[in-house]
């Protein structure tokens, strides 16, 4: 399969923004293919660029961010990964991954694109669950980026330590029983703090990314648990890479988000999970916490997400 070969449409997002149908190998999970989407901001100018990876329950759809990213220097290009977005088809079952190694596939087809329009180095930024992704990837592909920038990587459940310790072997027995139970469900405390329709800042599509979010599935939350152990093992990643995370968190340890809380903590997952892990990922991490950020950095309010963006672009201007 050559990933090179489809043409740039008008996205959803409508003004500067293009995508492109990756094909991807069929990995029998669902009907009507399997496919990734390609979002690029505007008409590519320079030789260096940031691949963005999404989290769970979610899809691109930070335009504005993307903006700014290009007005610092870089283009943008944004990867809906299978199952996801512009990426789901009628039919599937959204975010089924049986092993988040599968995600490497459309990975290095974004990347083999990416390089094709001129670009020569790129640095690959993950969010969240996307954040575990990029980080796994950049371990089994050392030689196919340039650095890594994970905004509030998801590297533990946020929860008590009894759960989070028995999260992981419950899920995989959960799973080998019928990988398709759903054996958990989100809150929708800061999807709606961020959706415009429930007093947040941003517009996004609710089919694709629900304020209840997708049900956990046990094949998933299995997936997901033997990554983060892997990450949690120790890796020795060959690349420079920025961590960024709120300074706080609220409702970490399953205790209960406060009203005051919601606009300006990570109320989806522990801060400090991610700092326990950034000295495990290799010798040259960098860690760098927002004020009042929330979950996704780049949506949090002002000045919160300008400090993120400002970090982020200065960070890649020192290091490459």
């Amino acid at each position: 399969m050559d990933p090179v070969t489809t043409t740039y449409d008008a996205d959803v997002l409508g003004g500067e923004f293009v995508s492109r149908t990756i094909p991807l190998a069929d990995d029998g999970d669902g009907p009507d293919g399997t496919t990734a989407t390609l979002v690029r901001c505007g008409t590519p100018t320079r030789e260096r660029a940031v691949l963005f990876v999404h989290g769970f329950s979610d899809y691109f759809f930070q335009a504005q961010h993307a903006r700014n990213v290009v007005a610092g220097g870089l283009d943008f290009y944004a990867l809906d990964l299978r199952r996801y977005g512009r990426s789901l088809r009628p039919g599937q079952v959204p975010a089924l991954v049986r092993d988040v190694a599968e995600y490497d596939e459309e990975i290095l087809a974004a990347l083999a694109i990416i390089r094709s329009e001129g670009h020569r180095q790129v640095v690959l930024v993950g969010h969240s669950t996307g954040g575990l992704v990029v980080t796994l990837f950049a371990h089994h592909h050392p030689r196919s980026i340039h650095a890594v920038v994970l905004n509030s990587p998801w590297y533990d459940i946020n929860d008590t330590p009894l759960r989070r310790s028995l999260s992981g072997p419950l899920a995989a027995v959960a799973s080998w029983r019928d990988p398709d139970a759903v054996i958990s469900r989100l809150s929708r405390t800061y999807t709606a703090s961020i959706h415009a329709s429930t007093g947040g800042e941003w517009d996004f599509d609710l089919a694709w990314k629900p304020l209840e979010g997708f049900p956990v599935r046990a094949s998933w939350l299995s997936a997901i648990r033997r990554a983060q152990r892997r990450v949690a093992e120790g890796l020795d990643l060959r690349v420079p890479v920025l961590m960024a995370t709120s300074t706080r968190s609220g409702g970490a340890g399953g205790t209960a988000i406060t009203p005051a809380q919601v606009r300006t903590t990570d109320t989806v997952l522990d801060v400090r999970h991610m700092w326990a892990v950034a000295g495990k990922l290799g010798s040259d991490v960098t860690l760098r916490t927002v004020p009042n950020g929330m979950h996704d950095l780049a949506l949090s309010p002002s000045p919160a997400r300008e400090d993120y963006e400002h970090a982020l672009l200065d960070w890649i201007d020192r290091r490459l």
